[in-house]
């Protein structure tokens, strides 16, 4: 059976993480998480003072690239992998909301956007890849043999959000995180820099109404379909 490359994108929490994970589970397949690596330049950029609420100095954080180390290390307890930066485990770190309300604003930076696709593009050199993210099929992965582009309502996706923060612990309300959502969504739709779009060839899943188990397998045959052309 031919090895494929797979490439989510969608917005914000409509579930692609949890679904790339279950995919490269199922296949065999590497997974990565490119919304973690942006959300740990944003965290490094928190720790350092470049970006706030009502500031973002983008040229101290492009200067300090170079200086900044992402890797992946699968967990064998939690069954993927987890963000490491410059050697620290930071996957409980970025998963905040307050690194949520700036990682669009970090993330439009071009120079962010260019170190990060070189590293993702490398990851996937060999296929067998499961991506998620904003601009995986059309930017990283435009030659991907499947895309699927993730949606569901705001008011659906915020309340998922809502209760995945609640579980976790942190103190949020469902308004401020459905306004991060929204913001983010116009963030990520209206940058110049790999704006979020459909690929003209991914196939849109609206998981409004579904199940885990119903877009998993709706998902599971798509996957059929093209290794087994």
């Amino acid at each position: 059976m031919k090895k494929i490359t797979i490439a989510i994108d969608g917005y914000s929490s409509t579930g692609k993480s949890t679904l790339a994970k279950q995919l490269a589970k199922h296949l065999g397949y590497v997974y990565v998480d490119t919304g973690a690596m942006y959300r740990a330049v944003t965290f490094f950029a928190m720790q350092h003072h470049y970006v706030s609420e009502n500031h973002l100095d983008k040229n101290k954080l492009i200067e300090s690239l170079p200086d900044l180390h992402l890797h992946f290390e699968f967990n064998p307890e939690l069954g993927f992998a987890e963000m490491f930066l410059n050697g620290k485990n930071v996957e409980t770190e970025i998963r905040t909301l307050e690194v949520s309300r700036l990682v669009s604003k970090v993330a439009e930076i071009s120079e962010v956007r260019s170190k990060l696709v070189e590293q993702q593009q490398q990851m996937g050199k060999n296929k067998a890849i499961v991506m998620d993210g904003r601009d995986i099929g059309t930017v990283v992965f435009p030659n991907a043999e499947l895309k699927i582009f993730m949606t569901a309502s705001p008011e659906t996706r915020a309340q998922r959000r809502f209760d995945e923060l609640v579980e976790k612990g942190q103190h949020v309300t469902y308004k401020d995180v459905l306004q991060n959502v929204m913001e983010r969504d116009y963030i990520d739709t209206h940058r110049e820099d790999s704006p979020l779009v459909k690929a003209a060839d991914a196939i849109e899943v609206d998981n409004s109404a579904m199940s885990k188990k119903e877009q998993f397998q709706l998902v599971l045959n798509l996957v059929s379909d093209k290794v087994t052309a």
